[in-house]
């Protein structure tokens, strides 16, 4: 793309270095993002993923090119691909509202990944544009995210009286926009005059406000966010 580039694109000892420069750059400025939302993968974590996944392509390019070896260029930038999948694994889990978090760090690191392999092979205009790329979709669209309405889910655990009580507490779910998408009884103990179930919702209405609305229903014993 750019022609004053292409003496770096061989494989010399100043071409490394700025690769190796570059890659570890773009990795703190996607890294710096990620620490300032005190996400589980930090500056340090995309240092090292970019500089390790560039370094891999320059080892690939230097075996074929340099050693003269017969060897597949791509093979070893294939397989840090792979490989960085079970990194990114390790920062995705489940919390317990049973909300899935973690998921756009792992695909920041993957996609980080990539961006090291890019300039590493010297498409250094590539692997800057989409460090760049990566930045803008952290950030803006991190914000128009936020500002997107959407339907909350969430799981109750009920304790009630007498089974009128869980239809009561049905129809007030469904009068606050709330959709049942599970409904399970855990256990009944009719002699005791105690009833256990477990609610799935979906909907506009915060757990914590139809808990307190619930709690002041009468018949209810306990009520509490899984």
């Amino acid at each position: 793309m750019f022609a004053f580039l292409n003496p770096l694109r061989n494989m010399t000892v100043l071409s490394v270095l700025l690769r190796v420069l570059i890659a570890t750059t773009c990795g703190a400025l996607i890294g710096m993002e990620r620490s300032a939302k005190n996400r589980p993968a930090g500056i340090r974590t995309h240092i090292l993923v970019c500089f390790g996944s560039a370094l891999a392509a320059i080892v690939g390019q230097y075996v074929y090119l340099v050693m003269k070896m017969p060897a597949d260029i791509t093979r070893i930038s294939a397989q840090v691909i792979t490989g960085l999948g079970f990194i990114g694994a390790g920062t995705i889990i489940i919390t317990k509202k049973r909300t899935i978090k973690g998921l756009t760090t792992a695909a920041g690191l993957w996609v980080t990944g990539i961006v090291g392999i890019t300039i590493g092979s010297g498409y250094f205009e590539g692997g800057i544009i989409g460090a760049v790329l990566i930045l803008l979709t952290e950030t803006v669209f991190g914000l128009l995210h936020g500002n997107i309405r959407r339907n909350l889910e969430y799981a109750l655990e009920l304790g009630y009286k007498n089974k009128d009580d869980l239809d009561d507490i049905l129809r007030m779910c469904k009068d606050n926009r709330m959709s049942i998408t599970n409904l399970r009884i855990q256990s009944t103990s009719p002699d005791d005059g105690k009833y256990t179930a477990v609610i799935s919702l979906r909907g506009a209405t915060k757990s914590d406000y139809l808990i307190k609305i619930i709690e002041t229903m009468g018949g209810v014993t306990s009520v509490e966010e899984l």
